[in-house]
């Protein structure tokens, strides 16, 4: 019997070396199921607790792999929920295919349960995916599913989310063979068109940033999407520049290499600044500068030259040579750069000064450098929203060979719950440890994916840190509306406790004093399975988080 249309989707999925799907199981997107079971869970469907969790295990999932991450829900609300999670990919540029089940093209706008067709005033599903995808089709008919599939992979790989609306009926519809690729995906290349071909705009880009004398590089995600680190540090040496990352691309050079300088903006540290004000010019790789990587930084740049190399223009003006494949354009580069110099030592970026703290529970700094001590060389950390991200962006040096991400395409709270357990599944044969960092308010929104750790005894630890509050806004409100209420504190709750509760047998642990820490990670870390801590700590703790500590200190010299 000719395949169905999700049977030829699964298999195709396989063949280009998917290894697993994430989503909701739904009467809409069942079909899918039905062929991941027939095709021996090659991929494999993994069931996740919310759809928003589903997209960023696919998100988290295409980071760790450098490929695609794939994500099905069902219709409804199950396709609302994926929004969220999608933007976070497209606002990243992360690779990820939505495949969103429909009603059977009959009912629609015949008054079908969870119609989205658009029609008889129905939500238009395809126009709503539109704004948070690189692709989005609503596939018809049998017979152009796999010219579509193609585009929408290849759309997806180019650098952002895919989505394929797929009816009911038109996934069990059977397809005629034989059946050929469209494309095989996306092609790569160096240059930009003004400034020629590519070997040409090579010689002029490195004619540019001779001239542009002494360079402080930032480099973004954008060099761990195009797997480029290796071509990175080859060529910071050869310029002998000093070199900060980007919140986001802390994994992209080494945290104790030759002239790194830290971490770049919000959660930045002060040596970028000091070098920037001293450099000739300052080259972008695989960032665009948004606002989060130039906070305290503009004045320093707006007197310098900015020259760029990556996807797309920064946001500021500059210099910018276009490239989809920084591996290849900067590899490209090194010969026409016209001599190296020495790299500058390696050192240790000197922490922002932040005020006293004497709440309870632990230290943000305590915490995360004794953190920093238990990650094994390899562990991969994701990074939550809030004043534990921003403290975990600024604090942490990456471990040799592990990935580090935080989300701050759309900063959405409880990303890292998901995107983490995606890694996991991408990496678990490593054998490789994952690290999910949040605090309680992202928990509460989307921590309950813990029992999707559990329910596949994934190798990955949860650190949580609690202050019953959701923290920033509460540093919000005492900064800019005076302190004179609070929205934003929670009633205690035990959440290590409650964790322990729910899974026995899961290692869990609740961190009071900071002499328990040490042990309570060595444990949690060292268990083959998942583990779960709590981490007791003050809301009224102000992190290294530049708009904060300017505020303070503006308001320390007026009074």
């Amino acid at each position: 019997m000719p395949d169905r249309v999700v049977d030829y989707l699964v298999r195709e999925l396989a063949e280009r070396g998917i290894t697993h799907i994430f989503g909701v199981d739904g009467a809409n997107i069942e079909d899918l199921y039905d062929a991941i079971f027939d095709a021996d869970g090659h991929p494999a469907g993994i069931v996740a607790k919310h759809e928003f969790s589903a997209a960023t295990m696919a998100d988290g999932y295409a980071r760790a792999t450098g490929g695609l991450g794939v994500v099905a829900a069902t219709s409804g609300g199950g396709a609302m929920n994926l929004v969220a999670g999608l933007a976070e990919a497209y606002a990243s540029r992360v690779p990820v295919l939505a495949l969103i089940g429909q009603p059977p093209t009959a009912l629609e706008g015949a008054g079908a349960f969870q119609d989205s067709s658009g029609l008889a005033e129905s939500i238009d599903a395809r126009a709503l995916f539109a704004t948070v995808s690189r692709y989005c089709a609503r596939v018809t008919d049998a017979s152009a599913f796999p010219t579509q599939l193609a585009t929408a992979i290849t759309a997806a790989e180019a650098g952002g989310p895919a989505v394929l609306l797929l009816p009911k009926d038109v996934q069990q519809q059977h397809l005629s063979p034989p059946i050929h690729r469209a494309t095989e995906g996306p092609t790569h290349a160096g240059g930009d068109g003004r400034f020629g071909s590519a070997s040409l705009a090579a010689q002029r880009f490195a004619a540019e940033m001779d001239r542009a004398g002494t360079l402080v590089v930032i480099a973004g995600d954008q060099v761990a999407r195009d797997n480029a680190r290796p071509a990175l540090a080859e060529f910071v040496s050869a310029l002998g520049a000093s070199i900060g990352l980007a919140p986001d691309a802390k994994d992209v050079y080494a945290n104790t290499g030759p002239g790194y300088l830290g971490v770049a903006g919000s959660m930045g540290h002060p040596e970028l600044l000091d070098a920037l004000g001293s450099a000739s010019a300052c080259l972008l790789i695989g960032t665009r500068l948004p606002v989060t990587t130039r906070a305290g930084l503009e004045s320093a740049l707006a007197d310098l030259p900015l020259l760029s190399i990556g996807t797309l223009p920064p946001h500021l003006p500059a210099t910018h040579l276009t490239s989809t494949d920084l591996a290849t354009t900067l590899t490209e580069l090194l010969p026409h750069l016209p001599h190296t110099r020495t790299p500058p030592p390696a050192r240790e970026p000197t922490p922002l000064p932040v005020p006293e703290s004497d709440g309870p529970g632990l230290r943000y700094r305590t915490v995360v450098e004794a953190i920093q001590t238990a990650l094994p060389d390899g562990t991969d950390v994701f990074a939550d929203a809030g004043n534990t991200g921003a403290s975990v962006v600024h604090h942490l040096r990456v471990p040799d060979g592990g990935r580090f991400v935080v989300a701050l395409g759309m900063g959405g709270m409880g990303y890292a719950f998901g995107a983490g357990i995606g890694s996991a599944f991408a990496r678990r044969d490593g054998p490789r440890r994952t690290v999910v960092v949040a605090g309680d308010g992202a928990f509460f929104m989307h921590g309950m994916e813990i029992h999707t750790a559990v329910e596949y005894d994934l190798p990955i630890t949860f650190v949580v840190f609690n202050n019953n509050a959701h923290a920033m806004c509460v540093t919000r409100e005492q900064l800019f509306y005076r302190d004179r209420y609070s929205f934003n504190r929670f009633r205690p709750a035990h959440i290590g406790a409650g964790i322990a509760a729910m899974f026995p047998g899961l290692v869990t642990h609740t961190v009071e004093d900071a002499a328990d820490l040490t042990e309570a990670l060595r444990r949690g870390m060292a268990t083959p399975g998942p583990s779960f801590l709590e981490i007791l700590c003050d809301p009224d703790e102000i992190p290294p988080f530049h708009p904060f500590l300017s505020t303070i200190e503006s308001a320390r010299r007026t009074s």
